[in-house]
């Protein structure tokens, strides 16, 4: 098992008159919490504070953002890395990367593909006009462009706006999630189907295979059922370990299913 974060804990005691993030009480209440799988959900309702942990573990990780901002310069995130900064973080390796994904910002890291697709474009087009014709600087040039774009192209493909968002984020899954290394993604599974969802699963047991650790914030029963992962509960202003049977998402997707009429007359 390879874990490359062990522990956090707060650097001092944490007060309601730090303003947010710190006056949530699940914030504030903190103590140390210990990774013991080299997989650990965080499950909970919306607003439990799952989103905001993990964002601050990525600030305070300096993970990369495969988003379309980075993590010190998005605007969004001002509150996480203050959190983040005020956490202690027990790590005893290094993993050869660090990144932080979530399923919102796919849509941005598209765009910004495509953007430096068509700038290397240019580029070239401007090396063709305004040098020598045939000349070594100019082969130079236009190949240092176009082998630039080539590799984008054969990472995200000739068109990264052309694919749907799910097509683009498994793509984005299957290219990042390199061995060894730390990655912390929040509600992956946003813009895929059942169907996608078991594949982005089969990539998260590929990568533990390969020695990564995963920090994933789910609703959904299909990942959380990842063989060997940890399941946190963010409830009532605290976290606890459960098991994938004792996750209400579990238990209510099963009785929907089993009987949806009983659901529907309620509504």
């Amino acid at each position: 098992m390879v874990l490359y974060l062990d522990s956090i804990r707060p650097r001092a005691p944490f007060g309601a008159s730090q303003g947010f993030p710190f006056s949530l009480p699940l914030v504030r209440d903190m103590g140390e919490l210990r990774f013991t799988a080299p997989a650990t959900f965080f499950v909970g309702e919306n607003g439990s504070g799952k989103s905001t942990l993990l964002e601050a573990i990525a600030a305070g990780m300096k993970a990369v953002a495969m988003g379309s901002h980075a993590l010190d310069r998005d605007p969004t995130l001002a509150p996480a890395r203050a959190l983040g900064a005020a956490l202690v973080f027990a790590r005893k390796r290094a993993p050869r990367r660090k990144a932080f994904l979530r399923a919102e910002d796919v849509f941005g890291f598209q765009k910004r593909v495509a953007a430096e697709m068509e700038e290397l474009s240019d580029l070239g087009e401007h090396y063709r006009a305004t040098m020598r014709a045939g000349s070594y600087g100019q082969r130079l040039a236009m190949g240092v462009a176009g082998g630039q774009k080539g590799a984008l192209a054969a990472s995200y493909g000739a068109d990264p706006d052309a694919g749907s968002h799910g097509e683009t984020f498994l793509n984005l899954m299957q290219k990042r999630l390199k061995p060894g290394g730390l990655y912390l993604l929040d509600e992956p599974e946003t813009p895929l189907s059942p169907q996608r969802q078991l594949a982005l699963l089969a990539i998260l047991k590929r990568a533990l295979a390969e020695d990564c650790q995963l920090i994933i914030a789910t609703h959904s029963p299909i990942l959380m059922a990842l063989p060997g992962a940890a399941i946190w509960l963010f409830e009532g202003g605290q976290i606890r370990p459960v098991a994938w049977d004792e996750v209400e998402h579990v238990a209510l997707t099963r009785a929907f299913l089993a009987n949806p009429r009983r659901f529907l007359d309620k509504l």
